[in-house]
């Protein structure tokens, strides 16, 4: 086998590896922006400015957090039977 082809090999293996953690970034961001201004709208509507869009902020972020700790315990989980199998 080839240098260049050992390099990609090794290349592939690392984004095979690292894929399912590159959007959970994205996804901890976006609910956190989603929430904000669903708040944001709501206290327009309700004329509660700006108790709903704190309260919907910080539910967002309790949410995205929560669900990223979530996925990366199963993501690692699932990388440690992986690796005993």
């Amino acid at each position: 086998m080839s240098e260049q082809e050992d390099s990609s090999k090794k290349i592939t293996s690392s984004y095979r590896e690292i894929g399912p953690y590159l959007g959970l970034g994205t996804q901890l961001a976006a609910t956190i922006v989603l929430m904000f201004f669903l708040g944001r709208w709501l206290d327009g509507k309700l004329n509660t400015f700006p108790i709903l869009m704190i309260v919907f902020s910080f539910l967002g972020g309790f949410a995205g957090i929560y669900n990223f700790i979530k996925t990366v315990l199963q993501l690692n989980e699932k990388k440690k039977i992986d690796k005993e199998h």
